[in-house]
């Protein structure tokens, strides 16, 4: 099409859509166009199907309803365009640049498209948008399922309430972007940069994290079953996730440990949750007392004022948890790993052992702290009464105000560790018996 031929097309469709005599829509499908500039033009409800708009200028450009199904969009360049509602199934869009674009409502999945003019055979393709830029755009109720997002830029982008199912976003960049309510399901963000992105009641369910980045993220109510979190990280991110969130076995297990707990035993059954993943549960006030916790995953899990009197929580993953507050009187945490764990004011002392008539005998069960890992973990005015931390890493760990009184320290690494207004034990000589 020559450029005298475009502008007439353009020049119809703009009388066609202020509804003047002698208008008619564009109809432009499969037509190369590449490098064309429509920097500001009103091209609302044009039909660019197929057509090939390679490194097009569409700066402001008005492409609200357009049909710009499968069409090659390589390169384009689309700042601040207005692509509400636009049909871009199937569309290729592999480095275009959409810094602020609108995109409310588009329709991103995958496309087909059948060239009439050659025996070209029917395919499914994917939307490409590989290394595109889309900082600052929005997306909110887009539909992207399946798409290749894969090394794009989408700092500060308004993603709420788009379909993101089985999206490809490795290696993007999603920095404060705003994905609430999503359906990320099944989507890849492997080594992607989620930092401060709001993911709140997002669907995550079977979504691949590794290696991505997710610091002072809002993930309030997101559904996170079957999302891997290893090597992920997590600091300073909303991860508080609740029990309704978690399998049911779990669930059952709690419940029924609160029946427990309220009878006295009489009814219920005790929680038998050992090496169970509970990564970033939030039980806050909950009463666990008494619980199998062994080699439980509960790291980053909000635990701010629990009761864990007598619970078995020997080996747990307990990395950045928060048990501010909590009761573990009598506790195990053999060998647990508390690292940059929260603790201030907690209760990890003793408990009286009694006798079959319910009375003290006059004996107590000192809180089990033995080889616990407790690197740069916060204990301040935590009450630690002849608690066992024999060979504990208390390493950088702060203790300021914390109550160490016939405490067991022996081969306790206590190197860099806050100590200011701690109240510790008197020192023992290792040769004593």
């Amino acid at each position: 099409m020559t450029p005298h031929e475009l502008i007439a097309v353009l020049e119809k469709h703009d009388r066609w859509l202020k509804r003047k005599t002698g208008g008619a829509r564009a109809m432009l499908p499969l037509v190369d166009l590449q490098g064309a500039t429509f920097s500001g033009m009103n091209l609302q409800s044009a039909k660019l199907s197929g057509a090939n708009l390679t490194g097009c200028d569409f700066t402001s450009a008005n492409l609200s309803m357009a049909d710009l199904f499968a069409a090659r969009l390589t390169r384009a360049v689309l700042i601040n365009a207005n692509l509400y509602r636009a049909d871009l199934r199937g569309a290729h869009m592999r480095g275009a640049r959409l810094k602020g674009a609108i995109l409310r409502e588009a329709d991103l999945r995958g496309g087909a498209l059948l060239d009439r003019r050659g025996p070209g055979q029917v395919s499914m393709q994917q939307s490409d948008l590989r290394g595109a830029d889309m900082d600052d755009a929005l997306l909110s109720s887009a539909n992207l399922a399946g798409a290749d997002l894969s090394e794009t830029s989408m700092v500060g982008a308004d993603c709420s309430g788009a379909q993101l199912s089985g999206c490809n976003l490795a290696k993007s960049v999603l920095k404060s972007a705003n994905f609430t309510g999503c359906d990320m399901r099944g989507a890849n963000l492997s080594g992607s940069n989620l930092t401060g992105a709001v993911l709140r009641d997002c669907r995550l369910a079977g979504a691949t994290l590794a290696g991505s980045n997710l610091m002072n993220a809002d993930l309030t109510g997101a559904n996170l079953d079957g999302v891997d979190l290893t090597g992920v990280d997590t600091t300073g991110a909303n991860l508080a996730r609740g029990s309704e969130n978690f399998s049911e076995k779990i669930q059952k297990a709690l419940g029924h440990h609160r029946t427990w707990i309220l009878s006295n035993g009489a009814k219920g059954i005790r929680a038998e949750l050992a090496g169970e993943d509970l990564s970033h549960i939030d039980l806050k006030g909950v009463n666990l007392s008494g619980a199998d916790l062994k080699g439980a995953k509960l790291v980053g899990a909000k635990l701010r004022d629990a009761l864990f009197i007598m619970s078995d929580l020997a080996g747990a993953d307990l990395r950045g948890a928060d048990l501010s507050g909590a009761t573990l009187d009598g506790v195990s945490l053999r060998g647990t790993d508390l690292t940059g764990a929260k603790l201030d004011g907690a209760e990890i002392g003793s408990v009286d052992i009694k006798g079959p008539d319910g009375r003290p005998i006059g004996r107590l069960w000192p809180a089990n702290l033995a080889d616990a890992q407790l690197m740069k973990a916060s204990l301040q005015r935590a009450n630690l009464r002849s608690a066992n931390l024999s060979g504990a890493d208390l390493r950088g760990a702060d203790l300021s105000g914390a109550n160490l009184i016939d405490a067991n320290l022996r081969g306790a690494l206590m190197e860099g560790a806050v100590l200011d207004g701690a109240a510790m034990p008197a020192l023992i000589d290792d040769d004593d018996d």
